[in-house]
């Protein structure tokens, strides 16, 4: 009876034990359910989670903590069955407090059986408050969800993660849009796809993905798309790390620059071309201004060497004379590709048949060309007359001939055609709609490199080494094409030869009449003597013209001014003729025309100048002589001015 009596004492101080420790837990809820279900203690976690005290709840069946929903489907039989069954009990989902509010529940349910007869005597139940890490993880979810569909939504970068190798593990709307691929296309393939053959050669994807490893990586490059097209892309790599700050892959972000950086060349450009236009613009304003002052020095020496070669009989003073003749021709020769390259020289242009000017030139190609040089002409049928000056055009097309000989230093072959082109407003060409005739010269030779080809037209550049060639040529070819609304063209690779394109406005159909004019032969003196009033601020110039007329029988008044012209023609005295220049300071020779002409309107006059520009507004009757001018020329606009038989200035 004693150890009966130990015994019973020590089972009482432990379940003592065991209720004060259930008693004292408040984070859990843990009660007794009895076999049917009913409620038979009720532990302080309880009454905190449930809101119901002891006197509320024992007695009352379990299934009012479940919702109306869950009560319906018959979830709390079901669990007293599934804890009866298999020993226990487990989930999570929504209960009730007496409140009526909601809160998550994680929920352990285990039966009580008795140690000895096996008999279930009801079961504990563990409940434990997890709406606060449900609130979290719905948040979590929420933002989680935002973020994928942010990311999904947007398609103007391709957002997509690739694991530690470069394997594309996701795969956004943007990504699909930029490059192409459909998620199911790509996921699982590596992301050098993305690269071309080059980069992947050079072990471009490798290194992108060791630099982000180490921090980060950013570059802009060629990226292909699916269908094998090119696109421009900014690329950024970022490492992911783990919690432990091990990298586990990579977020890589794409961004589509294609039109970006085809502005920023087009930018570019049009700034190179701005550029290129003042320089041009400076270069032709400063060339244009020497050859008009080296015209006129150009217009004495000639004048005076004609002059002079009319009082020797001595043979070799007369070869000597020749040739300075024929030096201060070809010095008046450079000044015209001067003033071809400023554009500003004397054009008359009119429709040239070019297959008929071409034609006429062969013998001169021939013999510019040489003996190792072939030369081909292949014109169709239906081309159009060009609108070009046939002086300058032959001109052009000689110095394109003689350019491409001189890329063929061991001979080769040099092919002329010629074709109609139209230019819409759709061909996003410099030059303006209309209709163009293309002159084609081609060659076999060397052929240039991309910047040499960039300098070609550009004034005083050549490749000819010093002393054999002026770099004008080109220049002058452009010139000429720019100053009749046309242009030039130049395509050539190195060891492939050149294609020089002269583009002319097309003209309608007419005569062509190609000329090249030597030296004047020396002229007789008029047949009648005039009274000549010679104006000209050039002491130089004005003394070789007033030399010139009176060589030819006139009897010349010289002015120094626009000025002092006028105060001889107030003065009374009568003249035949006025010759003036143009560019002259305080009064210049278009001022001067326009005031002669309202108070003297029966004088005839002839404009001297050696710029293609002339003053607006001009009188119909006036004679232009373009310097430097030969003796002949000087008779014949005299005869022109005084027969009324000259083409008037703005016509």
């Amino acid at each position: 009876m004693g150890v009966s009596g130990d015994m019973t004492s020590e089972n009482n101080l432990a379940d003592d034990r065991y209720r004060l420790l259930v008693e004292s837990v408040t984070d859990y809820a843990i009660y007794m359910l009895d076999p049917s279900g009913f409620v038979s203690s009720w532990n302080p976690g309880a009454r905190r989670f449930k809101g119901y005290q002891d006197h509320e709840i024992i007695g009352r069946h379990f299934s009012r903590f479940y919702t109306a929903e869950d009560q319906a489907a018959g979830l709390p039989a079901r669990a007293l069955e599934i804890a009866s069954r298999e020993g226990r009990f487990e989930n999570e989902g929504w209960r009730v407090r007496k409140d009526g509010t909601r809160f998550w529940a994680h929920v352990i349910i285990d039966p009580i059986i008795h140690p000895t007869s096996g008999k279930a005597l009801g079961y504990a139940k563990i409940t434990r408050d997890l709406t606060e890490r449900k609130r979290q993880e719905e948040a979590l979810r929420r933002s989680e969800q935002s973020f994928r569909l942010l990311v999904q939504g947007v398609t103007d970068y391709a957002i997509y993660m690739l694991d530690q190798n470069g394997i594309v593990t996701n795969w956004n709307a943007g990504a699909e849009r930029i490059k192409g691929y459909r998620p199911e296309e790509i996921i699982g393939r590596h992301f050098s796809i993305f690269y071309t053959e080059e980069d992947r050669a050079r072990g471009d994807c490798e290194r992108a993905l060791a630099s982000a490893r180490a921090g980060g990586f950013q570059i802009e490059g060629w990226r292909l798309r699916k269908s094998g097209e090119k696109f421009w892309a900014s690329v950024v790599i970022d490492p992911i790390h783990d919690d432990q700050g091990h990298v586990i892959g990579f977020a890589k972000i794409t961004r589509d620059m294609t039109e970006r950086r085809r502005s920023d060349e087009a930018l570019q450009a049009a700034r190179e071309a701005l550029y290129q236009s003042q320089k041009m613009e400076s270069l032709g304003q400063l060339t244009g201004g020497i050859a008009h002052d080296f015209n006129n020095l150009l217009n004495t020496v000639i004048g005076s060497l004609e002059l002079l070669r009319k009082q020797v009989t001595d043979e070799r003073l007369l070869g000597l004379i020749g040739n300075a003749l024929k030096g201060a021709t070809r010095g008046v020769s450079l000044t015209q590709r001067m003033l071809a390259f400023a554009r500003k020289q004397e054009l008359q242009p009119s429709p040239v048949n070019v297959c008929e000017l071409v034609g006429g030139m062969a013998d001169l190609l021939s013999r510019s060309l040489g003996p190792t040089i072939a030369l081909e002409t292949l014109f169709p049928k239906g081309l159009q007359p060009a609108f070009a000056d046939p002086n300058q055009l032959e001109l052009a097309i000689l110095n394109l001939a003689v350019n491409a000989r001189d890329a063929m230093p061991d001979g080769g072959k040099i092919t002329i055609t010629a074709k109609n082109t139209l230019v819409t407003e759709e061909s996003r060409s410099a030059l303006a709609p209309g209709s163009y005739v293309q002159i084609i010269v081609t060659d076999t030779g060397t052929g240039m490199d991309a910047e040499t080809l960039a300098k070609a037209s550009e004034p005083f550049f050549t490749t000819k080494g010093v002393g054999k060639g002026t770099g004008l040529g080109l220049p002058m070819v452009l010139g000429t094409a720019e100053q009749l609304g046309g242009s030039l063209t130049l395509q050539s690779e190195v060891g492939h030869g050149t294609t020089a394109t002269l583009w002319l406005r097309t003209s309608e159909p007419g005569a062509s009449v190609v000329s090249t004019e030597g030296q004047p032969s020396p002229v007789a003196a008029s047949a009648s003597s005039l009274a000549i009033l010679a104006v000209d601020d050039d002491a130089l110039i004005l003394m070789n013209t007033v030399a010139l007329l009176e060589d030819l029988g006139h009897t010349v008044v010289e002015a120094n001014s626009g000025r002092e012209a006028l105060r001889k023609l107030e003065d009374g005295q009568p003249f035949d003729l006025i010759i003036t220049d143009h560019a002259m300071p305080h009064m210049t020779g278009g001022q001067l025309i326009a005031e002669v002409s309202t108070r003297w309107p029966n004088i005839p006059i002839i404009l001297a100048t050696g710029y293609a520009d002339t003053p607006n507004g001009l009188p119909p009757g006036v004679r232009r002589l373009g310097k430097p001018f030969w003796q002949a020329d000087l008779q014949k606009a005299i005869s022109e001015a005084t027969t009324g038989a000259n083409v008037p200035m703005g016509a």
